[in-house]
């Protein structure tokens, strides 16, 4: 067993009796929740389980099988419910799970899997590629491309990562926490259950239906406000459109708990106005950053440190540099490497984004790439999706922006000028029947003219000039609807 296990499971047992886990009506004290877990732990070991799929909803259920996972030393591989089927294949394949907890679909049964017993299924997956020594996660970014990547890492980074936000928040004395983010998604796992475990927290986790996450880029802004309601934490995670949602929710005069302490928002860019709108509510925000790659958060604004316009300082447990591009480079966490790719060489991981620092606050400017995150955390390459529209028989140009923004915006050239609306409506319909629901397009607007070189919107070989595009664009999108704005 890896030391930070130990470390962990020392946690539980120092908090006994303590309620660990609730889901409504149903609790779980910390002394229940290990020795559940550590049951768990043996039947994955009699099963012969080596590398196993989490597809559950959030809840209590999805805990105590990582946990047992984590004990027994086996690979975990969260699989997000808004991966298409075509995602979910390609995790369950290129991760060689033989082990898969959850509900079948057809993906499920395709691929071979047959139930062991309730819930849990298993095949033999055939010859499996090597992972890093040490791999018990493997995380599946979003899909800055067709296919999303496989993060591996180890049980150290992952727990180092939730030391430091334990110790980042503790002054803020957080005794319960709700899970808002799919447990999928790496930051809800880090931030939402190992700091909280470590800390003694108690853990609120209602289904993603209850508290009114839909998809991968929806909200029921009515549940999420019955849920905070109802549960009255002292601490979230929120993507930047979730925060959005509950300012505007509450400076419509719509009644929030009082209960709040720590609110962290991350996953995308988050706007300056947003945060003093905030401010002027008394909600205590707390924006950071991270990514997959360094087991999720690598800066956080606190109680003690914190800065409007930055993602804050680094954690206790790592350093960050910039490069003399201005890249972001971290070192002291960081991935195994990427599932079926050579292990890194260079300690200092380069991040791939673009900032400055002020006074040991980072400042972020943009990405070296194209690719963008939606408000909602998710991570799309444009050039994706812009490859799917231009398959279809009426759009000759496309192209997709996204950052920031909760839904997507495609400006469309139709490939003949008699192709009416209705025809660009169902071509996009038809590309978006291939994506998973953050890359689809929303919303789309007819181009005025072609995009090339003579109006600059492209170069002379066809590759598309983003940043005029944008310029050229920007009113038309503003004129779409106020909350929608880039």
């Amino acid at each position: 067993m890896q030391p930070a296990i130990d470390r962990l499971w020392a946690a539980l047992v120092a908090h006994g009796e303590r309620t660990a886990l609730r889901q409504g009506a149903l609790s779980l004290s910390y002394a229940a929740l290990r020795r559940e877990a550590e049951e768990r732990a043996g039947q994955l070991e009699a099963l012969g389980a080596r590398r196993v799929a989490l597809a559950l909803d959030n809840g209590p259920e999805w805990v105590l099988w990582d946990l047992a996972l984590l004990r027994a030393g086996k690979v975990c591989v969260p699989l997000p419910g808004f991966f298409s089927p075509g995602q979910r294949r390609h995790v369950l394949d290129s991760a060689g799970i033989d082990t898969l907890i959850g509900a079948a679909d057809e993906t499920t049964r395709a691929l071979g899997f047959e139930e062991r017993q309730p819930g849990l299924w298993q095949r033999d997956p055939g010859e499996v590629a090597a992972l890093p020594t040490g791999s018990l996660k493997i995380t599946y970014t979003s899909g800055t491309t067709g296919q999303p990547k496989g993060v591996c890492l180890d049980a150290e980074v992952q727990l180092r990562v939730a030391e430091s936000l334990w110790q980042a928040s503790r002054s803020r004395e957080v005794e319960r926490h709700l899970c808002i983010l799919p447990l999928a998604v790496l930051l809800e796992n880090i931030a939402g259950i190992y700091a909280p475990l470590l800390a003694g927290a108690e853990i609120d986790l209602p289904s993603l239906t209850d508290v009114g996450i839909k998809g991968g880029s929806g909200l029921d802004l009515p549940r999420f406000l019955t849920m905070l309601a109802q549960s009255r934490p002292h601490s979230l995670i929120l993507l930047p459109q979730l925060l959005l949602a509950l300012v505007t929710a509450a400076e419509r005069g719509m009644p929030l708990p009082d209960s709040l302490r720590f609110v962290a928002v991350g996953g995308g860019r988050v706007a300056e106005q947003l945060l003093q709108r905030a401010d002027a509510l008394g909600l205590p925000v707390f924006e950071g950053y991270g990514l997959s790659e360094c087991a999720s958060v690598v800066c956080l604004n606190t109680p003690e440190a914190r800065r409007i316009g930055t993602v804050g300082k680094p954690l206790a447990h790592l350093q960050v540099r910039l490069s003399e591009e201005g890249e972001v480079l971290v070192h002291g966490a960081r991935m195994l490497g990427y599932l079926g790719e050579p292990a890194p060489q260079d300690e200092w991981l380069a991040t791939g984004d673009l900032g400055h620092f002020d006074d040991g606050f980072l400042v972020l400017h943009g990405r070296r790439k194209h690719q963008f995150i939606t408000a909602y955390g998710r991570n799309v390459n444009p050039e994706w999706v812009e490859a799917e529209l231009v398959q279809q028989l009426p759009i000759a140009q496309a192209w997709l922006h996204g950052e920031a923004l909760a839904e997507n915006i495609a400006v469309l050239v139709p490939r003949f000028p008699s192709c009416s609306d209705a025809e660009l409506a169902e071509a996009v319909q038809a590309a978006n029947r291939s994506l998973p629901d953050y890359a689809r397009v929303h919303r789309w607007l007819r181009a005025e003219h072609p995009f090339n070189e003579a109006n600059g919107l492209a170069t002379a070989n066809g590759r598309l000039r983003r940043a005029a595009l944008l310029h050229h664009y920007q009113s038309a999108f503003a004129a779409l609807s106020p909350e929608d704005r880039p």
